[in-house]
């Protein structure tokens, strides 16, 4: 049991350590190293950012079609901006009514 696997640990160092082994294989590694700092690493935040940006424009957009069927006049029941951070969504608010209800509770 002890010899697998010190041979499975064996195996494992000989398959990181074996692209280092021919120069052109290290050579790639370095132009893959390039390429990827100077072409993908800048193009993440972007599109980190446009997800953002999507997902806080769906849920803001479904936000407005629950307001307008609503037949509502008062859109600060839907979303109230002067509020903390995060917490002017509807549901938001209704969450921490609860939870204010339960630790006031005498």
């Amino acid at each position: 049991m002890a010899s697998s696997i010190g041979e499975l640990a064996i195996v494992a160092h000989k398959f990181i350590t074996a692209p280092q082994a021919n120069p052109q294989t290290f050579c790639n590694v370095i132009k893959l190293g390039t390429f990827v700092r100077t072409v993908v690493w800048p193009c993440l935040p972007p599109l980190m950012m446009y997800q953002y940006i999507r997902g806080k424009d769906e849920d803001m957009y479904a936000i407005e079609v629950l307001y307008h069927k609503s037949g509502s006049s008062e859109p600060k029941a839907f979303w109230d901006g002067s509020r903390l951070r995060g917490s002017g969504h509807w549901r938001m608010m209704q969450d921490l009514e609860t939870i204010r209800a339960a630790a006031n509770a005498e």
